[in-house]
């Protein structure tokens, strides 16, 4: 008996070419995992590289050496016409979320930027070059909470700062990616609440949804953009966020 033929994917990522190479870095988390799943799982995708702490090459945020050795490890096998950045942190060992002024604290504030902001500062240094001359896409996880104009509740200032701050590092940098690379696009990202654990305190098992939901949207929405939404903020949803 002949075996049935896999049902072809509901992601669409016709935009990229057949075969493409793509990148995850900090694929040992919730939504991380769910990216290279996701692409694994996908015919278009030719070849799909995870970089975290256990990786090889390892690449940790916190250590600068090991974003330039892992890059320079990866620049001899071809460039990438997908690089994701999905890694960050919300809370951690003996900190969460300031909710007023009075919770602010120099080790807290400097945790925060280290892994939300520095570490992917310096992946777009190293990584951007890795870039595929055509159609590639790089994008790094933000949160809508980044967002300045859409700020009505206040609180989690560490969080909400560090994010906001890599939005502008984004921006700055498809700027001058523009010069080199026309036809890339960066982005920043609002996954939405997920079921994991940087969300497990604040009732993301009850209000959100799973990684692999979250990875499917975002993919979904990457496919759709053009170098002309390049430097841009944009929802799972697609919806364009304010700065």
């Amino acid at each position: 008996m002949t075996a049935a033929p896999h049902p072809a994917p509901s992601l669409n990522l016709d935009s990229f070419p057949a075969g493409f190479r793509a990148l995850v870095i900090g694929a040992s988390g919730g939504i991380g995992q769910a990216f290279v799943q996701a692409l694994q799982d996908h015919p278009r995708c030719g070849e799909v590289i995870a970089l975290h702490r256990q990786s090889t090459p390892r690449l940790d945020l916190d250590d600068e050496t090991s974003l330039a050795d892992a890059a320079q490890a990866l620049r001899g096998t071809g460039a990438f016409h997908l690089i994701l950045h999905a890694a960050g942190v919300l809370h951690g060992a003996g900190f969460m979320p300031e909710k007023k002024l009075g919770d602010l604290n120099y080790a807290q504030l400097e945790a925060t930027f280290r892994i939300n902001t520095f570490g992917p500062a310096l992946v777009l240094r190293h990584f951007c070059p890795l870039l595929d001359p055509g159609r590639s896409v790089l994008a790094v996880l933000s949160a809508k909470v980044g967002s300045i104009g859409d700020n009505r509740l206040g609180g989690w200032y560490s969080y909400r700062a560090s994010k906001a701050a890599l939005n502008m590092l984004l921006k700055t940098a498809a700027i001058e990616m523009q010069r080199s690379r026309a036809q890339a696009v960066l982005v920043s990202l609002h996954p939405g609440t997920m079921h994991t654990r940087l969300s497990e305190p604040f009732r993301g098992a009850q209000i959100g949804r799973s990684a692999a939901d979250a990875a499917a949207d975002l993919l979904g929405v990457l496919n759709r953009l053009t170098p002309g939404d390049s430097g841009g903020f944009f929802a799972y949803s697609g919806e364009r966020l304010p700065w």
